[in-house]
C-alpha cells in the first residue's frame, strides 16, 4: 500500500478548537516548513487554505483533529474546495509528567502521524449522514429522559398517600402515566395529597412529551432511512434504528477497505486469546460501541426467529462454543452482509433477507 508521504508534496496538521485554529505545514520527511494559527470561521479558514497553497503549492493532504467536533466546519470547507483530508486521532495523555504540549506541537504531530499512517482515516461525510447522526442523537437523549421521567414517576407512586397509591396500583404503566396526566388537586385534601398529585400530574405529562419526542423523531428517521437505504429494511432483524446507526456509522462508500476492516471498526473482529492446548477467540470490545450495539440488537432478534439463524448457532454450540462465542460469530456473519450491501454498486436489487443456511455454513 502506498504511504502518504510517497504520493504528496506535503501535509497540512491541524489542531482544532473551539475558537482557534493551529496548522502546521510539514514536508513527506517530515520537516516543518511554516506554521500559523486562524480563527475558526470562514475568513479562518481561506486564510489556512491560502497559507496551503503558498508553502505547498503541489499535491497536498490536510491532517485534521476532531474531524467530527471543532473540526467539521474546516473539513466542510475544505471538501467544498476540493481538497484530499483525513482525519487523525487526539493524542493520548502521557503516562508521565512533563511532557511538552501546545496547539501548534499538536498540529505538527498531526501531519507526522499522517505521513507515516498505514491506513488513513477518511471523515464521515456530512448532508444525509448527519441529519440521520443528528436526529439520532437527539433521540437517544429523549429516550434516557423518558427512562428518567419513569423511574421518577415510579418512586413518586411508591411513596404517594395510601389512597392515591392504592388507585394508581391498580393500573398498568401507560394507564398510569394516563390517569397522572389528568390528575387534580383539591383544596379539600391535605397540603401533602395536594403537591403529590401536582408532582405525578408534572411528571407524567413530561414522559407523555417527551415519548411523543422520540416517536416523532423515529418517524423522520425512518423516512430518511427509506431514501438512503431501503434494501436494509428488509432484513429480518434491522429496523430504522438499527439502519440508522450502521449508515451513520459507515458513512460512504470507499471509506472502508474491506468488511474485515468494517468489522473490526464495529468491534466484532475476533480477537485471538489461545494459550496453551486452548485455541479460542474473545469478544472485541472496543471499536465503535453504538454500531456493535446495532448488530447486537439484530442478533438478538435473529436468534429468536430465523430458523436458519436457530440451525447456526446450535451448531456452533455443539462445536464445543459457548452461546456467546456462537452470537460473536454471527455478528461477524451479519456485519459482512451489511457491508455488501452497502458497498453494492447498484443500489436497486435487494439481496436476501436472511443470511441463508448454506452461507451460515460456510462461516
Amino acid at each position: 500500500m502506498t504511504m502518504l508521504a510517497e504520493r504528496v508534496d506535503g501535509v497540512i496538521g491541524v489542531d482544532t478548537h473551539r475558537d482557534t485554529l493551529a496548522a502546521a505545514a510539514v514536508s513527506p520527511i517530515g520537516a516543518v516548513l511554516s506554521s500559523t494559527d486562524a480563527p475558526a470561521h470562514a475568513r479562518g479558514y481561506r486564510r489556512l487554505l491560502d497559507f496551503a497553497r503558498q508553502h505547498i503549492p503541489g499535491r497536498r493532504c490536510w491532517a485534521l483533529e476532531g474531524v467530527g467536533s471543532y473540526g467539521a466546519g474546516l473539513a466542510a470547507f475544505l471538501d467544498q474546495a476540493g481538497e484530499e483530508v483525513v482525519e487523525v486521532l487526539r493524542p493520548k495523555r502521557p503516562a508521565v509528567r512533563g511532557g511538552r504540549k501546545t496547539d501548534m506541537i499538536d498540529a505538527i504531530r498531526a501531519a507526522k502521524e499522517a505521513l507515516v499512517s498505514e491506513h488513513l482515516i477518511q471523515p464521515r461525510v456530512r448532508g444525509e449522514r448527519e441529519a440521520l447522526r443528528v436526529l439520532l442523537v437527539t433521540r437517544h437523549g429523549a429516550v434516557l429522559a423518558s427512562t428518567a421521567a419513569i423511574n421518577q414517576f415510579k418512586g413518586l407512586i411508591v411513596s404517594a398517600p395510601d389512597d392515591l397509591r392504592a388507585e394508581l396500583r391498580k393500573l398498568k404503566r401507560p394507564a398510569q402515566i394516563s390517569r397522572c396526566a389528568q390528575l387534580r388537586d383539591r383544596p379539600a385534601h391535605s397540603i401533602e395529597h395536594r403537591m403529590t398529585v401536582r408532582a405525578l400530574r408534572s411528571t407524567a405529562q413530561r414522559v407523555q412529551a417527551l415519548q411523543a419526542e422520540a416517536k416523532d423523531l423515529e418517524a423522520e428517521i425512518l423516512g430518511l432511512v427509506r431514501q438512503m437505504a431501503p434494501e436494509l429494511l428488509e432484513l429480518q432483524g434491522v429496523g430504522p434504528i438499527t439502519t440508522a446507526q450502521v449508515l451513520v456509522s459507515w458513512s460512504h462508500p470507499g471509506r472502508f477497505r474491506s468488511d474485515a476492516a468494517f468489522a473490526s471498526f464495529a468491534g466484532v473482529s475476533p480477537i485471538p486469546a489461545s494459550s496453551g492446548l486452548t485455541n479460542r477467540h474473545r469478544i472485541n470490545r472496543s471499536g465503535d460501541r453504538q454500531l456493535n450495539r446495532a448488530l447486537h440488537t439484530i442478533t438478538l432478534i435473529r436468534m429468536r426467529l430465523d430458523p436458519a439463524t436457530k440451525t447456526y448457532v446450535a451448531r456452533r454450540i455443539g462445536e464445543g462454543k459457548t452461546s456467546r462465542d456462537a452470537q460473536r460469530c454471527l455478528k461477524r456473519a451479519v456485519c459482512r452482509q451489511l457491508f455488501k450491501i452497502l458497498e453494492r454498486s447498484d443500489r436497486n436489487t435487494i439481496g436476501n433477507t436472511t443470511i441463508s443456511s448454506k452461507g451460515l455454513a460456510a462461516i
